[in-house]
């Protein structure tokens, strides 16, 4: 079993003439939890949407435990994933995104066990039982039978999360999951994160604007710039002592904004 989980080697996506991911090299190991900061347009949620397979590569290769993610092996070659490969790669990977995202006719128990009953094969009792444990975990249980449009939307990313989780993914993805919030809804979300963070052996890859949450839920902060890694280290590195230029403009305007 490898150390890495995830492993973008030399990947390059374009959208037009935008090259918005530029011969990428990064990895993620088992168990580490990773922070994508960077200003907006420099390829930060492009990393987890080619991870979820939402938006198909130019260029390099993608490896999710060890087996390629947009391609796979025919008579010893690399060919393009067919559309069964992409299904199956897919059940890795669990993603919380800006917008909800819900199924708004389907009750909060109901969003969370329809994909491991369809697509796990879950028992319907297992998947409910697993459904009322996330719910518990998420501070939620008393709002299994409401239906999204009758929550606030710090509840209904909290769902978001519990219904990713319900998949049993290897790696978890967070694009920017409290930027659709209001302020005072924003800690309740984090506060959620950082738990899984913390008493969970997962993988976690995340996109933020929350510097201070970066900060203490990250193994290793990387510093995203016109589609590449430009500086990555610990926390404490890179919110301290960033040694390239353009991470300390960008720390400085989000820092201190009214300097």
């Amino acid at each position: 079993m490898t150390d890495t989980l995830v492993r973008f080697e030399n990947v390059t996506k374009r959208f037009g003439d935008f090259t918005c991911l530029d011969n990428l090299n990064f990895e993620v190991k088992r168990g580490e939890k990773v922070t994508i900061i960077g200003p907006s347009g420099s390829g930060k949620s492009t990393v987890l949407r080619v991870l979820m397979t939402l938006e198909p590569i130019n260029a390099g290769i993608v490896y999710v435990d060890g087996k390629p993610l947009w391609h796979e092996e025919k008579n010893g070659q690399l060919v393009p994933a067919s559309e069964a490969h992409l299904r199956e790669m897919r059940r890795n990977l669990g993603m919380v995104f800006q917008q909800f995202n819900l199924f708004p006719h389907m009750t909060v128990r109901r969003n969370l066990t329809e994909a491991p009953v369809r697509v796990l094969r879950m028992s319907r009792k297992e998947a409910n039982e697993r459904a009322d444990e996330l719910l518990e975990m998420v501070g939620l249980t008393d709002q299994a039978d409401k239906f999204p449009p009758q929550l606030s939307g710090g509840q209904q990313q909290r769902v978001g999360i519990a219904r990713a989780l319900a998949m049993r993914p290897q790696v978890m993805l967070f694009d920017e999951p409290t930027s659709a919030l209001d302020p005072e809804l924003v800690g309740e979300v984090l506060k959620v994160i950082q738990r899984l963070a913390e008493e969970h052996d997962l993988t976690m890859l995340l996109v933020t604007h929350e510097m201070d949450f970066a900060r203490r839920i990250s193994d290793r902060v990387c510093f995203f710039d016109q589609g590449a890694i430009r500086e990555e280290g610990t926390p404490e590195q890179i919110f301290t002592e960033p040694k390239n230029e353009r991470t300390k403009a960008f720390l400085h305007a989000v820092l201190h904004p009214e300097a």
